[in-house]
């Protein structure tokens, strides 16, 4: 008899795997609607819906730059019904918080990556400097003068003025705001000098002229008409400098594969779709096309990032509890 019920759990719960999805799906984002990456899960979810064929609700959950959102989604039942979709700090958080609630590699199944945002270097529309060699040379000139604004710690902003500043061996003192509108704010009305944000934050003040730009930070130029022009950091002498914020979807560990391998195919799709393709590239992301659309490779690849950033953040001492 109890090998009878448990052939027949066992038969239940393979139906289960294989009924996936028969209810909505969570995609726990840990920011606030109407951000960068609220929009990408938004475009995502009406992608994915097509293949997976079920419902997708958005929850935001924010707060600690992104980390009750992660917790929750680790502390999730692994179903397949609770979804993260999470940036750059997925692989900065371990060095920023020291009192995490999750192990980044440890606590979640990696699904793939979805897009990356190249980061351009802006300046206040009085800067003197004109082009990135005249704005070393300003840079060089005015050490312990210049103000660096970013939108809080943790922010794709504050990552890329870290990696700069380390680049460049010149401190600067560092300006956080409450997000990258009052950060732009005061970059436009000249009370901070420069600042290091994702495309999707700076290319209309670029385009209109309201701010000085300097740079890509991406290996290679970019096409988007407003930014073909600008250089890289790269090619403008700081060698190898790469910096983009990527995005990338997960569930909690031990989710089931058959459950995993459904929501990776799914995800593959949602990449070659004409429309999700087309507003990612409004927003000047770059659709990951490589072997990072497989969850182990993935994995691979944040865990290099948290290798990258852990050197950079601790030697800048700049932690949260």
């Amino acid at each position: 008899m109890k090998k009878l019920l448990l052939s027949l759990a066992a038969s239940m719960a393979v139906g289960a795997v294989w009924a996936y999805p028969d209810k909505p799906v969570n995609i726990v984002v840990p920011f606030a609607a109407g951000g960068p990456t609220d929009k990408v899960a938004r475009d995502l979810a009406e992608s994915l819906r097509k293949t997976l064929g079920a419902t997708l609700v958005i929850e935001n959950v924010g707060g600690a730059g992104g980390t009750l959102g992660a917790t929750k989604v680790a502390k999730a039942a692994p179903d397949g019904y609770t979804l993260l979709l999470h940036h750059i700090s997925m692989a900065t958080s371990p060095a920023l918080y020291r009192n995490l609630q999750y192990k980044t590699l440890d606590d979640f199944e990696y699904l793939g990556m979805i897009n990356e945002v190249p980061m351009t270097l802006i300046g206040k529309p009085g800067l003197p400097a004109n082009n990135y060699a005249e704005l070393s040379k300003w840079l060089e000139a005015n050490k312990g003068k210049i103000n660096l604004a970013n939108a809080g710690l943790g922010a794709a902003s504050h990552l890329c003025g870290l990696l700069f500043q380390s680049a460049i061996k010149i401190d600067m003192t560092t300006v956080p705001y409450k997000g990258t509108g009052p950060a732009m704010t005061d970059l436009l009305g000249g009370q901070v000098d420069i600042m290091c944000d994702q495309t999707t934050n700076t290319t209309s003040q670029i385009e209109s002229g309201k701010v000085k730009a300097y740079a890509v930070t991406t290996p290679k130029r970019l096409s988007t008409p407003a930014l073909a022009k600008l250089p890289t950091l790269d090619e403008s002498g700081l060698k190898g400098f790469n910096v983009s914020i990527w995005h990338g979807l997960y569930a909690p560990k031990n989710t089931p594969k058959p459950v995993v391998e459904k929501i990776n195919a799914a995800l593959k799709a949602a990449l070659k779709d004409p429309e999700f393709i087309k507003r990612q590239e409004a927003l000047g992301a770059v659709i990951i096309t490589d072997k990072r659309v497989e969850g182990a490779e993935h994995k691979k690849f944040v865990e290099a990032e948290i290798n990258k950033w852990g050197p950079v953040i601790k030697a800048a001492g700049q932690y949260a509890d």
